[in-house]
């Protein structure tokens, strides 16, 4: 990473790292949401009679170890699909790059005018990292105003939360990373991702920091079926924090020196090699006393796994992506196989 990119980096991270003990986290919602400052209010403020979660109560009971079978399978191959699939997305948009300027003179006869034009220019002028930032806040927005529709409460506490009890547990394990029912925790998270996005996405390009994130999701999301079936701890999950902990597991060991400091106290500064250590012991002893208000076991996987990427994955897995590259180019362009 350039001086420059560091700069950036640490420019953009200096407001929002200490959040993330107290605020940057996966909830973890036990049995009914009388226990959750979110649920909490919507009870007192609409006063419904009855919980959203009441029809979950047959899904809290002990759950044996063979139904991990299906989350690690999924866990696995959603891994390794979304990994392929966004080094394919890397091939077609160097591909599409080279032949802009065969295709340049074409651009003439579609030019854009009033707001297309303008979404135009304020898109071009984001860096990559807010871009990628810009469809995920989206989706996290999207499924935190379905919430609100009385209709689909069935639908979001299916397939929105992870819960190892269920009868649907592998789709909860990525869609619930899109999933927030506190405006608070919505806020949060989406203020810590959009603080590192430009930074991470400068470090490891559009594709890579997509697969990271993703599968931070999804492995964060076993972690905690596994803890919750290991400790007999019933109870559903949902947040984005577990794939944002994987981009600050990143980050926080491929820069450890980079200085940050306390988003309302910007005159203490701490190195982000301090701030990981902090929050991943912080997420271990709640592990360990069965802290139950986040899902701290979430949070050490997709932390865990963010630290295995920058250690080992990057340069083993996906700096080694050629024959999957090659795979494809042959497969895209037959003609030239005689």
């Amino acid at each position: 990473m350039t001086t420059r990119t560091l700069m950036r980096l640490a420019d953009a991270t200096n407001r929002c790292v200490f959040m993330l003990p107290s605020h940057t986290s996966r909830l973890h919602l036990p049995n009914a949401y009388k226990n959750v400052r979110g649920f909490k209010r919507l009870k007192d403020t609409t006063k419904q009679p009855e919980s959203p979660f009441t029809s979950l109560e047959g899904e809290n009971g002990p759950v044996h170890f063979s139904k991990l079978l299906k989350p690690f399978a999924f866990t696995i191959t959603f891994t390794g699909t979304t990994l392929i699939a966004t080094a394919i997305w890397e091939y077609e948009r160097i591909r599409k790059q080279t032949y802009k300027i065969t295709n340049y003179f074409k651009q003439y006869y579609n030019i854009k005018t009033g707001w297309r034009k303008e979404m135009e220019t304020w898109w071009k002028s984001l860096t990559d990292g807010q871009r990628m930032f810009a469809p995920i806040c989206f989706l996290n927005v999207l499924v935190f105003l379905a919430w609100r529709v009385p209709a689909f409460q069935s639908t979001m506490l299916r397939y929105f939360c992870a819960n190892p009890a269920s009868n649907v547990t592998c789709w909860p394990m990525i869609l619930s990373t899109f999933s927030h029912y506190s405006l608070l925790h919505l806020a949060a998270n989406m203020y810590v991702l959009h603080s590192f996005s430009t930074g991470i996405v400068a470090a490891l390009g559009k594709e890579q920091f997509l697969a990271l994130y993703l599968s931070s999701g999804v492995i964060s999301n076993f972690a905690s079926h596994f803890y919750k079936v290991a400790f007999g701890l019933p109870g559903l999950s949902l947040g984005a924090s577990g794939a944002i902990m994987g981009i600050l597991g990143f980050v926080c060991t491929e820069y450890p020196d980079t200085r940050l400091a306390i988003f309302f106290l910007p005159m203490f500064t701490f190195t982000a090699g301090t701030a990981i250590k902090v929050t991943m012991t912080l997420d271990f002893t709640g592990c360990m006393l069965g802290w139950k208000y986040f899902d701290h076991a979430a949070h050490l996987g997709g932390a865990l796994f963010g630290i295995f990427w920058q250690a080992w994955g990057n340069a083993n897995i996906w700096r080694k992506r050629e024959p999957i590259l090659m795979f494809w180019h042959e497969l895209r362009n037959p003609r030239k196989s005689q």
